[in-house]
């Protein structure tokens, strides 16, 4: 009997240690409550599988968040402020694409607000604010000046946009038409005017697609100009949760279509994620991973989210 207690009480013991060890993965009850907005794509195929709040999870390091919410961007929820950035030192061949962007601007639900503005010496002119009247968002389209240094950086104007836009409780994206060349930061892997407008991004929780459209002037035929353009593009697209399309180093894309039918695919598959972080005396920047067991889906999201100071 005394062996089979010691037998027993082990095992009781062994539990115990194994629900403190699941606990102390979890976030406490006492966490900061953050929210960002999160895509659902497929590995494999068009449509991605249904996902629910039980088959998300959020880690902070080697600890895991408690899920609260996870609600689709749909019905009442489905309101969307999108901003159409093009650089006006982009190549006048753009306008062979603006019919693309018309016709995208155009098929967008009425729960969708669309915004034009144009890259110039480093601010974002606002041509169109962001309305449902979309066939007026459209008429706002025109070519590009086409000069060299309209651009000073295209970065300044994303931060320029994103400071003067108005918080709301609707998704806010970009959809930037840009060479991505920065002629301030240089040609560097850690450019910090990149960095700084992604931060922004993701302190205001906009999310930003790219495509890399050629400039005019040396940049449009340099090699190690646009090279490094692209990979910056690329690096705000994946830091805020979109997505940079571009195809390799030959030039303009022959049409935008392919790429906007994948953003309209995004957009269709978002949901607003709600976790609570973990509890810290200073509000910043926290970064974040996302992480699905369900096959065949992958979540896509800001690599940092913006947490509130601590109450306690």
């Amino acid at each position: 009997m005394k062996r089979r207690g010691l037998v027993l009480g082990y095992a009781l013991a062994m539990v115990q240690l194994t629900i403190l060890y699941a606990l102390g993965q979890e976030a406490s009850p006492g966490g900061v409550p953050v929210h960002m907005v999160v895509s659902v794509e497929a590995r494999h195929g068009a449509t991605p599988p249904e996902i629910t709040r039980e088959d998300v999870m959020v880690h902070e390091g080697r600890d895991r968040d408690r899920v609260t919410d996870w609600v689709p961007a749909q019905g009442d929820h489905a309101a969307l402020e999108f901003f159409v950035l093009i650089d006006d030192g982009a190549s006048i061949s753009l306008g062979s694409q603006l019919d693309d962007l018309r016709q995208f601007i155009t098929a967008q639900p009425d729960t969708t607000k669309i915004g034009i503005a144009y890259m110039q010496n480093g601010m974002a002119r606002i041509v169109q604010n962001p309305t449902q009247d979309h066939a007026q968002a459209a008429k706002a389209l025109r070519l590009p000046l086409g000069e060299t240094g309209a651009d000073a950086s295209p970065y300044f104007s994303l931060q320029d946009l994103i400071k003067r836009w108005p918080e709301t409780t609707a998704r806010r994206e970009v959809f930037m038409v840009t060479d991505g060349v920065d002629w301030f930061g240089g040609t560097t892997p850690d450019d910090p005017y990149v960095d700084d407008a992604i931060t922004d991004a993701q302190r205001a929780g906009v999310i930003v697609f790219d495509i890399y459209m050629p400039g005019r002037g040396h940049a449009a035929h340099s090699y190690w100009q646009y090279y490094w353009g692209q990979l910056y593009l690329s690096k705000v697209a994946d830091e805020t949760g979109g997505e940079a399309y571009y195809i390799g180093f030959t030039g303009a894309p022959v049409a935008f279509t392919p790429y906007l039918e994948s953003v309209t695919q995004r957009l269709t598959h978002q949901y607003f994620l709600g976790f609570l972080a973990k509890p810290e005396k200073k509000a910043g920047l926290r970064r974040v991973r996302l992480q699905t067991e369900v096959p065949n889906a992958e979540l896509v999201g800001a690599s940092q989210v913006y947490v509130p100071a601590s109450a306690q």
